[in-house]
């Protein structure tokens, strides 16, 4: 089954026979013969919990697809985050959320469930230009000190591509912690597992909070939330970054508020050449939207006001045709940009 196959059932909710059958592979003959463990040991281990096997959700799912509810949510359960999963509310490019009902200790009515898809079936581009300037960082948000997770991240190695796809999570997990401390529009996070993440749901048992540019707005609205996205916008930049993707369709709309989403492409101003750039387009695309709900507002003005706020220089991109190749500082200045 190639890629493209995977990728249709994965949308058709059946989507995991290929990581089904290779968890199932009979593992290969060395001759050697299992090894024992005490009765000691037995008996400790007959009496852990090993209570994912008793997880069971009310979504019907597929049953690949709920093979794999229960090896990325097993561990929520498992903590005693989540109780149910009731139902799929998402399928998006990167990952599918789901509406789970949470434990009795956990202070949310509902909780969303962000499932990464495996990184074959990501179509995700230019991902490389948001990693510039970051670390990578191990699954605890921590950064890479293991000699061999570093080469292989570098070497775009098979394992070395999990490495980065944990620490892709790492940062969206790491980014929604600190901006929601700092008091930002977005769902509370919970937890992080391996390849999903558990936040406070934005919606109701009845529906998801809709994208912002599936809602039409009064000029009143308008502006009031064009202020509150770009206080947000403000905000990460007092804390050192920047979206990186934002617009309309990366913001909820719920009970007359906003929630901004998806952070793992979050990019750093201080040491990524493109963040200017990048900043620009954000700001672009949220005034673009706002403007169609007749607010006024001037883009490029609203971007560099912003921007040099937080001590960071206006420039404007090196055109190659611009540069001398035998000067030494013209092939700095390229090589800083790219």
């Amino acid at each position: 089954m190639n890629t493209k196959d995977l990728s249709r059932l994965l949308d058709d909710d059946d989507p995991y026979e290929m990581m089904l059958n290779a968890s199932k592979r009979r593992p290969r003959k060395t001759g050697r013969h299992p090894k024992q463990i005490s009765k000691s040991d037995y008996e400790f281990l007959k009496e852990q919990d090993d209570s994912r096997k008793t997880f069971k959700f009310t979504y019907k799912a597929a049953r690949f697809e709920e093979w794999w509810l229960l090896e990325t949510l097993g561990a929520f359960y498992e903590k005693k985050w989540i109780s149910d999963v009731l139902k799929k509310v998402k399928v998006g490019k990167e990952a599918s959320v789901y509406l789970c009902k949470p434990a009795l200790e956990v202070d949310a009515p509902l909780l969303a469930a962000k499932i990464y898809r495996p990184t074959s079936l990501r179509s995700l581009k230019n991902v490389q230009e948001y990693r510039l300037g970051r670390l990578d960082l191990d699954a605890d948000g921590h950064k890479l000190w293991k000699e061999a997770d570093i080469k292989a991240a570098a070497r775009r190695t098979s394992y070395g591509e999990e490495v980065r796809h944990t620490s892709w999570i790492a940062y969206e997990y790491q980014t929604m912690e600190t901006l929601f401390d700092a008091g930002a529009d977005i769902p509370k996070p919970y937890a992080k597992e391996k390849n999903a993440i558990l936040m406070r749901f934005i919606g109701d048992l009845t529906a998801a909070a809709p994208i912002l540019n599936s809602v039409s707005l009064t000029v009143s609205e308008s502006k009031i939330l064009f202020e509150r996205v770009i206080h947000n916008i403000d905000l990460m930049l007092k804390h050192n970054c920047i979206h990186g993707d934002l617009s309309a369709y990366n913001i909820l709309y719920w009970d007359g508020g906003i929630k901004l989403i998806d952070f793992p492409q979050i990019v750093i101003p201080e040491s990524n050449p493109s963040a200017w750039k990048i900043f620009q387009r954000d700001v672009m695309r949220v005034c673009q939207y706002f403007s169609s709900q007749g607010v006024e507002c001037n883009p490029q003005k609203l971007a560099a006001d912003l921007w040099t706020s937080h001590g960071h220089k206006v420039f404007k991109p090196v055109e190659p045709k611009d540069l001398d190749a035998e000067n030494p500082e013209d092939r700095k200045a390229w090589e800083k940009q790219k």
